[in-house]
């Protein structure tokens, strides 16, 4: 047993289908032979009943039994007819059972052995029976005159030793058949073997059931996504993470799974990928793809995520964060470049226009500060349009709030709105950095009844059709180093909250983005 139990699965099948197909052939030739003994034995019968019969009717015995001595006629008609039949007894007798012919002249005239009752009253009698020429095959039929009387009966036999001999002529054929049956069923069964091993690569019952065992474990503890693709495109395994990470439901098997459309087409594209960001639902993730082979052969890939949403989320935040740092930096240097001109010109003795410059810096800082805030009462949101001004003012921008602007209450959460404001800006920031001027970048924010519109224009190059149809997909960016996430990112939001996102060109040029955010009532 011990060593069965190191056998491969592919040895273990070879040695089961050899002994099963042994078996039945083995019960296959039993079979047959039993047939055949069986079929020459009916032949047996049928071939003396038909001789007996035939000679039963022949004129020359009906005429013979009436004769004084019908051992002269019949003796050498019964000996021809039994050489040319190949039977090995024909007995013409007397109703009494006297012998008129035997093989064995010295029998002659002696009582036959075996049944004939049923033949003196008109039948056949058909029987096994041993006689003077040992155990035969045997038929007893009447012989009837002209008035149909019974005048005498011919036996015809075949012993049992002849239909053995006939039957054994005819075992090399199915000998022969046997031998080629167990060949081409061993040969069937050893290729099946081959191909078998060479499927599980000779591993045994005991390794692979460990080795199925220690996988689905595996797979179904390791914290990230996992798709196992085929050659053919098709997902042939997914884990519990990547079922969850892409908010596939867990019922559904594998074959009728509907990705993301992202991470549908990075799969189709079956090539390999490293840290590429792909939008699943309400996740970020990060994408690495590899082309898996073995033995030259291509298997298929295998397609890995990662949750990178929080890490987005904490980024963008940590983006906004320097970007009021930058502009704090940008104000206090202009501020300080003021400042040191506002004293100079004290030193010179021009105190009034001192003043003057000095209150006209604070009234403009004052006056975009008050018409921010006093639109948008949303703190964090107030801080970035702030933030992105000043950034807007040391790049040569003009960062204009629309006087439409109005955010009173809003009932969406701040960082849904801070993701699509900050990259809509962003977005128009670097469309218009380095145009000649006027470099302007309007941003409209206000609250209707049923939702919060957003919309973002500037005085860039504007999108053609093509552009502003691909606008929001991922990996689009008129960003000279960038992944093209940020307008993704908006449509996402806009997506979750059943909302809409699109670009346009504006009516004196430039691109025009708009995202409606549906809210419920106050």
């Amino acid at each position: 047993m011990a060593i069965i139990r190191r056998w491969s699965i592919a040895r273990e099948l070879f040695v089961l289908q050899v002994l099963v197909v042994t078996l039945l052939v083995t019960a296959g030739t039993v079979g047959t032979v039993a047939l055949a003994a069986q079929d020459a034995q009916h032949a047996a019968v049928e071939e003396v009943t038909a001789v007996a019969e035939t000679i039963a009717r022949s004129p020359l015995v009906v005429t013979a039994l009436r004769a004084d001595d019908p051992t002269t006629t019949l003796q050498p008609y019964a000996e021809s007819v039994r050489v040319a039949t190949g039977t090995d007894f024909i007995v013409v007798m007397a109703p009494d059972r006297t012998r008129y012919t035997h093989p064995n002249p010295s029998l002659i005239e002696g009582p036959f052995v075996g049944s004939i009752d049923a033949a003196l009253h008109g039948g056949v009698v058909v029987e096994t029976t041993t006689g003077s020429l040992g155990r035969s095959v045997r038929t007893v039929v009447p012989v009837r005159d002209e008035s149909g009387a019974i005048t005498g009966l011919v036996s015809v036999g075949i012993t049992t030793d002849e239909i053995n001999r006939r039957l054994r002529h005819q075992l090399p054929a199915v000998l022969l058949a046997t031998v080629l049956a167990l060949a081409l069923a061993g040969l069937g069964a050893w290729l099946l073997s081959n191909r078998l091993r060479r499927q599980t690569h000779g591993l045994g019952p005991a390794e692979m059931r460990r080795m199925y065992e220690y996988y689905d474990a595996v797979l179904h503890s390791v914290r990230e996504g996992l798709l196992v693709v085929d050659r053919n495109g098709r997902v042939a395994l997914i884990n519990d993470e990547g079922r969850r990470l892409l908010g596939l439901p867990d019922d559904v098997p594998v074959s009728g799974l509907s990705l993301p459309a992202e991470v549908a087409e990075l799969l189709t594209a079956a090539q390999p990928a490293a840290d590429v960001p792909v939008l699943a639902g309400d996740r970020v993730l990060v994408a690495n793809q590899r082309v898996t082979r073995f033995e030259g052969r291509t298997l298929g890939t295998v397609l890995t995520l990662r949750d990178h949403t929080e890490l987005r989320a904490l980024a963008g935040e940590l983006d906004s964060v320097r970007g009021l740092t930058e502009a704090l930096r940008a104000q206090a240097h202009e501020a300080a470049n003021r400042l040191h001109t506002v004293l100079t010109m004290v030193e010179l003795g021009r105190a009034d226009e001192a003043v003057r410059l000095a209150t006209a810096e604070l009234e403009l800082a004052q006056q975009l500060t008050d018409q921010v805030v006093g639109a948008v009462a949303e703190p964090a949101l107030a801080a970035l349009l702030l933030g992105k001004s000043a950034q807007a003012a040391e790049r040569g921008v003009e960062l204009v709030v629309d006087p439409r602007s109005r955010l009173d209450s809003p009932r969406l959460p701040s960082r849904d709105l801070l993701t699509v404001v900050g990259n809509l800006v962003d977005n128009a920031l670097e469309a218009v950095a380095g145009r000649p001027a006027p470099r302007r970048v309007t941003v409209l924010i206000t609250e209707e009844p049923a939702e919060v519109l957003v919309r973002v224009s500037d005085t860039g190059p504007g999108m053609t059709e093509a552009e502003a149809a691909a606008a929001f997909r991922r990996g689009w960016t008129t960003k000279r180093e960038g992944r093209g996430l940020g307008l993704a990112l908006v449509r996402q939001v806009a997506e979750r909250h059943s909302g809409t996102a699109s670009a346009a060109s504006g009516p004196a040029g430039g691109a025009v983005i708009t995202v409606r955010l549906p809210v419920g009532a106050p």
